[in-house]
């Protein structure tokens, strides 16, 4: 039996129960819709081996520019690669590194944010101060300045879009941790002498992570087509790596004479971030209560 003590410092449950989210995920057609789409993406490019017998990054002079058929549903690029197969493989590229930096950039972030928002003082300001500099520059901008900076390459893009998008989740935890370092269970555990560590581990970090997360499912197709954009200005992934931007590059160079070879990549690329923003607006209607309509 617990001690009043005990009920009155216990902390709050920091995560739905899964039987309400499941209701509530059965009621959003919107969801499922984009969950759909994104997993037959997910799917195709898993078992891209088996659907297509062609090799994403072997040239082939003499089938070059052939039109959609039955050999090549997408038809081939301007060195004869089959544009289905480099589409498959290039999901992998394009939705790993999307979901990937978004992770990086939200754990990074969450704990910044809760540091920053738990310990207050002279932290808390230096740590937003360095936030507000980053977000005074467009996102978009600021990312190509850094992956110019550091040289184009995939990696590179990637850590320059994790570093702009990390002053979002600071300021997400932050403000949590602001309100959960004044709840009863918080003011307990430091007086009983928990280390402070301890207390942002166990009580604040998870209570701070419902919003981080519906931000995370919102931003992952932001992610995506922000590498397709570095990749369409050259300071992502390079040539032969079969990425959606890339290939975009190239491809609008051929637009009147050959639609098929930007259409597609295009085409995948808007499926993607589509589905994950529908699936982003269903998990915040799940979590966030004030976001139901």
């Amino acid at each position: 039996m617990e001690t009043p003590l005990q009920t009155e410092t216990s902390q709050p449950k920091p995560i739905t129960s899964v039987r309400p989210f499941w209701y509530k995920l059965k009621q959003n057609q919107m969801t499922w819709a984009g969950l759909g789409i994104l997993g037959v993406i997910v799917l195709c490019s898993l078992i891209a081996p088996i659907l297509t017998p062609y090799n994403p990054t072997q040239v082939d002079i003499s089938q070059k520019f052939l039109g959609p058929s039955l050999h090549h549903w997408f038809g081939t690029d301007e060195v004869g690669r089959d544009i289905l197969t480099r589409i498959l493989y290039g999901a992998r590229i394009s939705l790993g590194v999307g979901i990937t930096v978004i992770i990086m950039a939200s754990v990074i972030g969450i704990l910044i944010g809760t540091v920053s928002g738990y310990f207050g003082g002279v932290i808390d300001v230096i740590i937003m101060r360095i936030m507000d500099m980053v977000m005074a520059f467009p996102t978009l901008i600021l990312a190509m300045a850094l992956a110019a900076a550091l040289g184009p390459s995939l990696q590179n893009a990637m850590l320059a879009i994790a570093i702009v998008k990390i002053p979002v989740y600071v300021r997400l935890a932050r403000g949590e941790s602001l309100v959960l370092r004044e709840k009863l269970f918080v003011k307990s555990a430091q007086s009983f002498g928990i280390n402070p560590w301890r207390i942002i581990g166990k009580h604040i970090v998870p209570n701070s992570v419902s919003p981080v997360i519906i931000q995370a499912t919102l931003d992952v197709g932001d992610a995506i087509l922000m590498i397709a954009t570095l990749g369409f200005l050259g300071l992502g992934a390079q040539p032969p790596t079969p990425e959606w931007g890339a290939m975009i590059s190239i491809g609008w160079k051929y637009l009147l004479d050959f639609w098929w070879y930007p259409t597609f990549p295009g085409l995948f690329l808007f499926l993607s971030a589509g589905s994950l923003n529908l699936i982003g607006d269903g998990i915040r209607d799940i979590l966030d209560p004030k976001a139901g309509r």
